[in-house]
């Protein structure tokens, strides 16, 4: 009734399990296929040298690069036997040639014009019209110091001035921006850079003080003062310069002043002062041959120039308002014909000769570099004079301007070349070799009857030329090469100058 039947399964699959399934692929990336290669280098060929100096022994030919055989087949020994002695002759000779004495090489490039290469100003004195009264190069020749004041003001002034420097080496130099400035407490009326310190200046001021500045010394550059005592001048102090004292490499502070004193003081760094050592006072009555110039006024030789001898360290030259030309010693014994005024040094006379006197005041002196005897001078004739300090008249007389010579000084490379600044505002320079009343080059610069004050050649850089004017600015001029590249017959030509006698 019942049997056992075999059935064929049915499967029903699933549709949602199948759906609910993620797909997933396989994927594969990489970057493309790289190329490397190694290589390796060095140097095909190596070689080690070494130098020493030759044994005693050896034989100089040695020192020769060439063989022996070599120098025998084209003759260098046989042609330097032959001609030894001959060599030695000549050189013998030449070392006592003086055919270059003076000589010095010029390795600027040659130049036939005189330009100006800057004009250096100071906003702040130019505001108050200010003057430049006095300009100096340091002893290195990059650094040119300026004084400020007025040469107009014939009053008693309490106006404030100032020195500044430039130094033309220094790179991105501003003309209109001192690198430094010193204020001063009243006008600055001279003014000396020292001859072997570049950091040392020393100045004259209008009330009379001899002041050092130290350049280096940033907060306080006064290094030292003579301050207002009965030791100190009481006039403006037109000129300062500093003097080689006994002692080797020490130095001096000479100043002079429109009150008859000339005052040599030593510098007191330690305590900041000036000490007085030596003091010389002009008076008319003690000036000798002076007879014949009739004075009026006072009888005391008020001094307006100064210059020192580089030749003989005992003498000085003095200009005075009245126009006397004096010759003078430091070492004159002489007692002055003055009261006593509580100086702590003798007041001494210094004159020993004098000159032939000028019609007016002598603004400058300056003694040539190239002989002992020759001077030149300058005042309110507008005649630069060359004098010898063997004679009283002057040997000759060049008209340079119309208006007042504030300033002459000789070349430091051309014996035969000097420079005199005007009152017209030209610097004038005359070459006496030319044997021409009118000067080999005119240096002009801004506005006509700005006066030229002063000028100063670089001894270090001959080539320059400083100039400071009225109206507040200091011109540095480059010269020309024949201005200053000494000829070969220059010296001797100065030489027959100084020999003749004067008319």
């Amino acid at each position: 009734m019942f049997t056992d039947e075999v059935l064929v399964s049915v499967g029903v699959e699933s549709l949602w399990r199948k759906s609910q399934q993620t797909v997933q692929e396989s994927r594969g990336c990489q970057t493309r296929v790289l190329h490397s290669s190694e290589a390796e280098v060095q140097s095909v060929s190596t070689a080690v040298q070494s130098t020493q100096t030759e044994p005693k022994e050896d034989s100089p030919e040695q020192l020769f690069l060439l063989s022996h055989d070599e120098l025998e087949s084209h003759g260098l020994m046989d042609f330097l036997r032959r001609v030894e002695e001959t060599v030695i002759k000549e050189l013998v000779r030449n070392a006592g040639s003086h055919a270059f004495d003076g000589f010095q090489v010029n390795w600027e490039d040659r130049s036939q014009r005189v330009s100006l290469l800057h004009s250096l100003q100071h906003h702040s004195a130019q505001e108050k019209g200010l003057h430049v009264t006095a300009v100096s190069w340091s002893c290195t020749g990059s650094v040119v110091a300026c004084a400020y004041g007025r040469i107009d003001d014939g009053d008693w002034s309490t106006e404030r001035s100032c020195v500044c420097t430039w130094n033309l080496d220094r790179r991105g130099l501003n003309p209109t921006q001192a690198d430094l400035v010193i204020d001063v407490p009243t006008a600055v009326t001279a003014l000396c850079c020292h001859t072997n310190q570049p950091a040392l200046i020393t100045g004259g001021l209008y009330n009379g003080e001899v002041v050092v500045w130290d350049t280096s010394r940033t907060q306080d550059p006064v290094l030292a003062q003579t301050g207002m005592s009965a030791d100190s001048h009481r006039e403006p102090v037109y000129q300062v310069a500093w003097v080689p004292l006994q002692k080797k490499g020490t130095f001096g502070v000479l100043s002079a002043c429109s009150g008859g004193r000339v005052l040599l003081w030593t510098v007191d760094s330690d305590q900041g002062r000036c000490v007085l050592t030596a003091a010389y006072a002009l008076l008319r009555q003690q000036v000798p041959h002076s007879s014949s110039f009739k004075v009026r006024g006072s009888n005391t030789v008020g001094v307006t120039s100064l210059a020192l001898s580089p030749w003989d360290s005992d003498t000085f030259l003095v200009g005075s308002e009245g126009g006397l030309l004096l010759r003078c010693s430091f070492s004159s014994q002489t007692p002055a014909a003055v009261p006593s005024e509580g100086q702590s040094v003798t007041l001494r006379a210094p004159a020993v000769f004098s000159f032939k006197p000028r019609s007016g005041p002598i603004h400058s002196i300056h003694c040539s570099p190239f002989h002992r005897n020759l001077f030149v001078s300058a005042g309110t004739d507008g005649l630069a004079y060359v004098h010898s300090l063997l004679q009283a008249s002057p040997l000759l007389s060049l008209r340079v301007s119309d208006s007042y010579l504030f300033q002459v000084q000789w070349s430091p490379t051309r014996p035969l070349v000097f420079a005199a600044a005007t009152g017209q505002g030209e610097v004038h320079i005359f070459d006496l070799a030319r044997r021409s009343p009118k000067p080999a080059a005119t240096l002009e610069q801004g506005r006509i009857g700005q006066a030229a004050t002063c000028m100063a050649f670089n001894c270090q850089n001959p080539h320059l030329l400083a100039v400071g004017k009225t109206n507040g600015m200091v011109g540095i001029w480059k010269l020309s090469t024949n201005l200053t590249e000494q000829s070969p017959r220059e010296s001797s030509q100065l030489e027959q100058i100084a020999n003749q006698v004067a008319e």
